[in-house]
């Protein structure tokens, strides 16, 4: 991802992306987000997501439940897809990253169009304008 849309998003959760001692990364995500541009809008609106829920919670008290604040440890690409690692959070925050690991199967990593997975030995989602050329004469073969 590139360097503005990743500090964009520590500034704008400086919460989920800073360590429980304040620093502003824990060791795994100081190589900052390992992924493409495309998932930029994902990211955002799963931590948007990810902050309502807690805000919500804090209006509330719980007795019998206790909840950790998500912070998040490592946020890349693998197999073709988003792999969002946190610390913290519940069932609310789990079935959030679910959705978004999901989305992303479907969603271009490079532009954020619509997508679909694609390569032999190594895997990842793209529209047809951003397939590698090789991907594009396989799938011909297919057809």
């Amino acid at each position: 991802m590139k360097r503005e849309l990743d500090e964009a998003l520590c500034a704008k959760y400086p919460e989920i992306f800073r360590d429980r001692n304040g620093d502003m990364r824990e060791t795994a995500m100081c190589w900052g987000f390992e992924c493409g541009d495309g998932w930029y809008n994902l990211i955002d609106t799963l931590c948007r997501t990810i902050k309502s829920h807690e805000n919500n919670l804090s209006i509330r008290v719980f007795k019998e439940e206790e909840y950790f604040p998500v912070v998040a440890s490592q946020v890349k690409e693998k197999y073709g897809g988003l792999c969002f690692y946190y610390r913290g959070g519940d069932d609310h925050i789990d079935g959030a990253v679910a959705m978004a690991e999901y989305l992303s199967i479907v969603t271009c990593e490079t532009c954020g169009a619509p997508g679909k997975s694609r390569g032999k030995s190594w895997f990842y989602t793209a529209c047809d304008e951003h397939t590698k050329e090789e991907d594009k004469l396989d799938e011909s073969e297919r057809v």
